[in-house]
């Protein structure tokens, strides 16, 4: 990547309202991230913050909480994100969804697109097989690395 289209893309990440943009071109990969000071963690506050005391009122012994339900196992080839952005099943807003459940599709078929920065970017199948499951609603924001289907 040249240093043009380097300084060009930390102009725009500089601009916008996103905090982070990682892009893959070839076999280089280029990360930025904002920093701001507004986005210091709590930790560094220069003086500690004191909460509220509230005293508590003596409760009933309470019954032993139900167990939590396991979460499903799920058996596949996990198509993740590549990046962040908003989730598109359909090429645009009136055509069908390019994947449904159960369909067959074969590496490199388009699954969806994800929308970033006003570019839109085709995610394609990088295995065969079956979908068993979408795993994100059509207009959703994703972040990097969000499962996004699950191929059998």
């Amino acid at each position: 990547m040249d240093l043009r289209k380097l300084k060009t893309l930390i102009d725009l990440v500089a601009e916008s309202g996103i905090a982070e943009l990682e892009i893959t071109e070839g076999e280089g990969k280029v990360r930025i991230v904002k920093f701001s000071q507004q986005q210091q963690p709590v930790a560094y506050a220069p003086e500690p913050v004191a909460a509220p005391v509230v005293a508590a009122a003596p409760a009933a012994p309470a019954a032993a909480p139900a167990p939590a339900p396991a979460a499903p196992v799920v058996q596949g080839h996990m198509v993740k994100s590549p990046m962040v952005g908003t989730f598109y099943r359909a090429p645009n807003p009136g055509a069908s969804a390019f994947v449904e459940v159960g369909q067959s599709v074969k590496e490199g078929e388009p699954l969806c697109i994800i929308e970033a920065m006003k570019l839109l970017n085709e995610i394609e199948a990088d295995k065969g097989g079956v979908i068993k499951e979408i795993l994100v609603e059509n207009g959703e924001p994703v972040e990097y690395g969000q499962p996004l289907f699950v191929i059998g």
